[in-house]
């Protein structure tokens, strides 16, 4: 499974992503100019947090559950929203 992680996502969250044998793609470390393969971007998934506490630790243990509940889902493009107590899904593409 391949990411492409926002320069808001700490290092240290990309690095756990990184141990935990994902595909990560950092814009910090690839800049915009060099993610010209559009196969980055093929059945692409997003993964919003919405959690009042960013923590690196507490983010971490966020997404461990949330990979665990979605593995499947996020393999086929999705969008998942990790909240504090829940996390939703929704498969790509919306339709209305």
């Amino acid at each position: 499974m391949r990411f492409l992680a926002d320069m808001g996502v700490a290092m240290r969250i990309v690095e756990w992503l990184r141990a935990q044998s994902y595909d990560v793609k950092h814009l910090r470390e690839e800049g915009l100019q060099r993610m010209s393969d559009r196969d980055i971007f093929r059945k692409a998934s997003v993964v919003l947090f919405r959690l009042h506490n960013t923590h690196t630790p507490h983010v971490i243990e966020r997404l461990k559950v949330a990979l665990a509940q979605s593995k499947t889902i996020l393999e086929t493009g999705s969008i998942v929203v990790i909240e504090e107590s829940r996390v939703r899904t929704r498969r790509l593409p919306l339709r209305e």
